[in-house]
């Protein structure tokens, strides 16, 4: 395909900008997925598509080429699906609590994948506060399955389970900021449609396009505006909690609107270690869960099939914290 005339397209002036259609950003994204789209082109194609607005036709066709490029896992032998979440942009003002919960869902007994990248680029990555909480990145895909049959739980960095999107990531910093290819890899499923994903948006728009792309494919996932873009509900606001399953959509929790007081007991530094050990004190029961992750963890049980409907999911949730607190 011609790239100049991609990047004419979407490079038009006036707002005449011409979204590509799904089969075209397909094969382009598998262009430069793969690496045959020149350096100089690539970088004009995703700062053009960046600043045109990428539609939701477009991060379909960028969706199903990484798809073909995420190397697959065999899910657990156990009934219960897998959580994927997908952790990109780490906690500048807040507590990162992705890694809360994981852990959260590991200990009621549903594996999670976390895939993500290992810098933070100025914020704290998931990575820093999960190796402060013993949890090591897996170099190879036999670790990663391993460590799930054992542990039910595993954290694989972007550039062992799709090379290509990780290439595209560490372009972020050289462009100014993210690109389309940090929308799709919110959406990465290695177990083709099998699993059940945590999928956190930026703003309005992006949580639009990934809801659209939810509703074409078909696949299950949780949608969702997530926390500084991390896959977890911001502890102080609920977000709406939308599960969608077989191109059908259900909103499991509406959406809160007036902000709730501080998190009781987090901490006042938002660093690595700190948010570790908040982590831990909520695991253990000596600070209360903040109701929208207990939320977001019923939705979890629910989508990954430990439980039969949402309210049995609350009840387990409810029994859990009875549990910590005592």
């Amino acid at each position: 395909m011609s790239f100049a005339s991609c990047l004419k397209e979407a490079a038009r002036g006036g707002g005449d900008a011409r979204d590509l259609a799904p089969d075209d950003a397909q094969r382009l994204f598998a262009a430069m997925l793969d690496g045959g789209v020149p350096e100089l082109e690539l970088g004009a194609l995703l700062v053009a598509l960046r600043m045109k607005g990428e539609s939701a036709g477009e991060l379909l066709g960028f969706y199903r080429a990484l798809a073909e490029r995420v190397h697959q896992l065999a899910p657990p032998a156990i009934a219960l699906r897998t959580v994927v979440l997908g952790t990109y942009e780490g906690g500048s003002t807040q507590p990162n609590l992705t890694p809360l919960v994981a852990l959260l869902l590991r200990r009621l007994g549903v594996p999670v994948l976390i895939h993500g990248t290992l810098e933070g680029h100025g914020c704290v990555a998931s990575a820093y506060i999960l190796r402060e909480l013993g949890v090591l990145p897996c170099v190879t895909l036999a670790q990663v399955q391993e460590r799930l049959h054992s542990e039910k739980l595993a954290f694989v960095p972007t550039a062992v389970l799709a090379p290509g999107l990780a290439s595209l990531l560490a372009l972020r910093s050289r462009l100014g900021g993210c690109t389309i290819a940090d929308s799709a890899a919110k959406l990465i499923d290695p177990y083709r449609g099998r699993s059940l994903r945590l999928v956190g948006g930026s703003l309005s728009g992006e949580i639009a396009r990934l809801r659209e792309v939810c509703f074409a494919t078909g696949e299950r996932a949780i949608v969702f505006r997530g926390t500084e873009g991390e896959p977890y509900a911001d502890p102080r606001q609920r977000p709406r909690l939308e599960y969608f399953d077989r191109g059908g959509a259900e909103v499991l929790f509406a959406e809160e609107h007036a902000l709730q007081d501080p998190i009781a007991g987090s901490p006042n530094i938002v660093d690595a270690r700190a948010t570790a050990a908040y982590t831990r004190n909520a695991l253990a029961g000596a600070v209360p869960l903040p109701l929208p992750i207990a939320n977001q963890i019923a939705c979890c049980l629910y989508g990954a099939g430990l439980t039969a409907d949402l309210n049995q999911a609350k009840a387990v949730i409810a029994v859990q914290a009875h549990a910590l607190a005592a």
